[in-house]
């Protein structure tokens, strides 16, 4: 509960400072975004690629054992 209140009084400060009436900031925090946008945006792209690498290796893993089933199946099938 406390983390709710705290995010909330956190959101309400960022829009206070972001209004004209407010602090004003709405130019330094325009700044901040395009400055800091490339970096997430690399960020964002590294984190999908080692996703997608694991995904990829996890469909490799789960063929292969799809693959080794089956062959124990038609190995069991044939001793019966």
């Amino acid at each position: 509960m406390t983390a709710i209140i705290f995010g909330l009084l956190l959101i309400s400060f960022f829009v206070c400072a972001a209004l004209p009436q407010g602090l004003g900031w709405g130019d330094f925090i325009i700044s901040a975004l395009k400055g800091v946008g490339p970096l997430v945006a690399v960020l964002a792209g590294v984190a999908a690629f080692f996703i997608g690498f694991a995904d990829i290796q996890d469909k490799k893993e789960a063929r292969r054992e799809e693959k080794e089933a089956f062959e124990e199946a038609k190995k069991s099938e044939e001793n019966d």
